[in-house]
Parts: structure tokens; C-alpha cells; sequence
């Protein structure tokens, strides 16, 4: 193990934020440079315990104990080769995962957990810094092709583990960009784009094709990719985001989340001087408590606007576990991310009734009204009616599965009770061939499981291709999530 007292002797040291009134004038990352040897010593907190459940915590099964040793005795380069054993892109979830792996940290029984997802992005960092991340091109090529629609995190591993192992992938992208989530749902100041755009510089030298641009079932029809390719991996995504159908939804200036954070992120790109969808001045209302939500409440702050306001039908969240979560699952609590540090009001267990405009369309308050959890759902509390301002409404409730018309009916693949598509035990959904990965086969859920869904989808690619089993499979489709 590292330090054999650091969890007793040591305590827990979270990464400094930048200033708030500096960081929303910009949009680079919020956080500041944890220095070495404060890092140094934080990784031998680590106990190095007989039952690793960090590693049951996190859905890659990262070596968690054997990167935390290495780093605390200075040995960055074997560290970077443990952690990209499990986890292709470590930049991803080292600034974007919740971190379940430090709410199954053995050390949080009694105590805070190890600064896990600190010691991650670190090891990232230093790799890319000192050189040791570098294309792994294959020994020989198999002569299969395999398609991959989609260039989100389950996508993107899928495609890279296929490539190392010799197949031919091209990867289909309808967006202007490659990235999926990761270029146009993730804000600038949680993961700033040059992470990702370093990472694709890898995956084409190492002969991953890209193709943005192109709707897969309208520009290419299933008859082509099947007569093309010589399997598929269907990682779009849950991208049919649930509605809010209150009176007035029509109205000017009520928006989908993801209508909203993509045009930011354009700005960021280039592409445009201002966002077409702006807050700039405006009262602005995110509808949803999740990490969508949190996202567009820091948008919001650094376009100007004049207030924001989250709202979420659920009570607030306990701030410490309760008894509903035991240890070690990932715990519903009360989090203060870095946008809700920036200002802001959050209001808890409200719903919408009605999206109030004035008589040229647009948009100018919320009725709302308090609710209370019952047997029977939310249930409105008679007398506690009342309006906020709103000229700009961004709702934020989560996505309810993939978009069905187009390229999934005409495959043909069946889909679960939930609506996603449904696979077997090597994620082939039902029409042979086809597989699918991340949230279009498993529902909305965290960036880990993506990239551990698509790295099991690419094994059992591999092994329908090939017969051989030479690239490891994290977990079956059958699992679920614990966060």
C-alpha cells in the first residue's frame, strides 16, 4: 500500500475553485492546479483495503488502490498504464463523473473518503503532459468493418477498442462535430473542448474514421449499413428529452436544455459571436435539479443573466447519508456544484402549472405551486400558488430513451419495457450484427457506464467477428446502475 498511516494522518484536500466573480467572466475550467506533492499525499490516504469496494463503485472497475500507490511513490507512468487499463478517457470522467467509486471508498465509513476523481485527472494530465499517451496502433488488421453511429463516450470507446484490435471503424456523427455529449452537452467551464479534441488527434492516428454530418437512417439507410459493414454499434444516445406539456409551452422563450447548451458551446467553437438563445438580462428558470440543470445555471451566470432560479419537484436531498442510502451506494444528498456557487436560488418540492406570456407570445412569468410527496405522486398544496419572473425557461428533466423513428424502426431492433433497445449478454440487440451501447441501450445514466458499456460492447463485437476474446468486458447489460 502507499502511506501505511496517510488515512490516518492525512486529511482530505479538495481542489480550489477559481474565484466565482473571476471564473463566470470566462469559460475555462473552474478549477485550479492541485499541486504534486499535495497530491502526493492525498493518494496515500488510500488503505490499500482487503476488499477494494472502490472498485465495486465504479462501473469500469478502475484499479483504484494500484494507481493511488503509484502516484504516491512518484511513478506516474505505470500509473497512467493501470488506469487506462480499465478507462479509455480518463480526462472525461476525471472532470465530469459523480465519483461513485469515493461514496464506496472504505475510508468514508468513518471518515472522507480518498480525493479518487482528484488522483484520476491528475494522472491525465501528467501523462499528456510528459508524453506517455500515444497512438496504439494494431499488431495486424482483421479486414472487418464495423460501423459506429454516434461519437458520444460509449461510442468513442467502442470505436477506439475496435480499432486497437485491427477491425476498420468509421464513426457516424450527425452533429457538425465529433463528440456527441461531450462537445455540445457539457459546458466549456466543467471540461474545457481541448481534452477532447486532444484525445480524437489519438484515435485517428491510431486509423479510427470519422464522419460528421451524417444521419444515420436518413443520409445512410440500413440497407447500406448492413451491406457495408460488418457489424454495428448503435451509441446515439437517450436523446428524446422528457417535456413539461403545462399551458403555454408554446410560448417564446421555453426551451429544451439541450436546445440551449449546444449554441453556447458553438459560441465557444466559433461558430457564432452570440448564442441565438440567450440570458443575457433575462430572469431566467432551469426546470430539473440534475447535473443538465447545474449546467445551465452556470451558462446562465456567465451570459448576465438577471437571476437564475432551479426548481425541482423532489424535497432537497438530505447533506449527509441517510438510511434510505446506505454505505457503500452512491447517496442522494445536497450538493453544492460549482454553478450553484455562482448565485442563484433553488427552490425544492414545486411544480410548474402554467408558462404565463404577455400578448405578443412571449414568455414573462412561471406559475408555480408547492407540492408534497404522497403515495399517489406530488401532490399541489392548496394556497401556495404564486409567480416568478421568466423571460427565459430552460427545462432540464432528464431524457425519457432513444428517438425511435428513423434508423431504429427501420432496423427492426426490439426494445426493452423501458423503451431503450434491448441486447443480450454481448449487448447484440435482437437483429444479428447489431449492437448498441451507453444510454440508447441502457437509459440515461452517468459517463462511466457509457464508457464501460461501450468497451463491453466492442468485446462482444470482437468476439462475434473473430471468435477470439482478447479485449475485456467490465459488465453485462444486464447489470444496473448504482448512481
Amino acid at each position: 500500500m502507499a502511506d501505511p498511516k496517510g488515512f490516518m494522518t492525512t486529511p482530505r484536500e479538495n481542489p480550489q475553485r477559481r474565484p466565482v466573480d473571476v471564473r463566470i467572466k470566462d469559460w475555462r475550467e473552474v478549477y485550479l492546479e492541485f499541486e504534486e506533492p499535495r497530491l502526493n499525499k492525498q493518494a496515500g490516504r488510500c488503505m490499500d483495503c482487503g476488499i477494494p469496494f472502490c472498485h465495486q463503485g465504479c462501473p469500469l472497475g478502475n484499479l483504484i488502490p494500484e494507481w493511488n500507490d503509484l502516484v504516491w511513490r512518484d511513478d506516474w507512468e505505470t500509473a497512467i498504464e493501470r488506469l487506462h487499463a480499465t478507462n479509455n478517457f480518463p480526462e472525461f470522467t476525471g472532470t465530469l463523473c459523480p465519483a461513485p467509486c469515493e461514496a464506496a471508498c472504505v475510508v468514508g465509513i468513518n471518515d472522507d473518503p480518498v480525493s479518487i476523481k482528484q488522483v484520476e485527472i491528475s494522472i491525465i494530465d501528467k501523462a499528456w503532459e510528459a508524453g506517455y499517451v500515444t497512438p496504439q496502433l494494431p499488431p495486424k488488421r482483421t479486414g472487418k468493418k464495423v460501423a459506429v453511429v454516434g461519437s458520444g463516450p460509449a461510442g468513442l470507446a467502442a470505436a477506439q477498442q475496435l480499432t486497437r484490435v485491427g477491425h476498420s471503424v468509421v464513426v457516424y456523427e450527425r452533429a457538425d462535430r465529433i463528440g456527441g455529449l461531450l462537445r455540445y452537452g457539457i459546458p466549456e467551464f466543467k471540461m474545457e473542448k481541448k481534452r477532447l479534441d486532444r484525445r480524437l488527434g489519438q484515435m485517428r492516428a491510431e486509423g479510427t474514421e470519422f464522419r460528421t454530418g451524417v444521419n444515420v437512417g436518413v443520409d445512410v439507410t440500413v440497407e447500406q449499413l448492413h451491406a457495408e459493414y460488418d457489424a454495428v454499434v448503435l451509441a446515439g444516445g437517450a436523446t428524446h428529452a422528457r417535456d413539461l406539456p403545462a399551458p403555454g409551452r408554446e410560448l417564446d422563450g421555453v426551451h429544451q436544455a439541450m436546445e440551449y447548451l449546444p449554441l453556447a458551446n458553438k459560441v465557444q467553437e466559433g461558430d457564432f459571436e452570440r448564442a441565438p438563445i440567450h440570458a443575457e438580462g433575462k430572469h431566467v428558470v432551469v426546470i430539473g435539479g440534475g447535473d443538465t440543470g447545474a449546467d445551465c445555471v452556470g451558462t446562465a451566470h456567465r451570459q448576465g443573466a438577471a437571476s437564475v432560479t432551479q426548481l425541482e419537484i423532489m424535497p432537497q436531498p438530505p447533506t449527509e447519508r441517510s438510511d434510505a442510502h446506505p454505505w457503500p451506494t452512491y447517496p442522494m444528498l445536497y450538493r453544492v456544484t460549482s454553478a450553484h456557487e455562482e448565485g442563484g436560488e433553488r427552490l425544492y418540492s414545486v411544480n410548474t402549472q402554467e408558462f404565463v406570456g404577455d400578448e405578443q407570445g412571449r414568455l414573462k412569468a412561471l406559475r408555480l405551486v408547492e407540492v408534497q410527496k404522497t403515495d399517489n405522486g406530488f401532490e399541489p398544496m392548496p394556497g401556495t400558488e404564486r409567480e416568478i419572473p421568466a423571460q427565459l425557461v430552460l427545462l432540464a428533466m432528464g431524457f425519457v430513451g432513444p428517438e425511435k423513428p428513423g434508423l431504429l424502426e427501420d432496423l427492426g431492433v426490439e426494445l426493452d419495457p423501458r423503451g431503450n433497445v434491448a441486447r443480450d449478454e454481448s449487448f447484440m440487440s435482437s437483429v444479428d450484427g447489431v449492437f448498441s451501447a451507453g444510454d440508447m441501450g441502457r437509459g440515461q445514466s452517468l459517463i462511466v457506464w457509457a464508457i464501460s458499456e461501450g468497451r463491453s460492447a466492442a468485446a462482444g463485437v470482437d468476439r462475434y467477428l473473430t471468435g477470439r476474446d482478447v479485449l475485456p468486458a467490465p459488465i453485462e447489460p444486464t447489470e444496473r446502475p448504482i448512481a
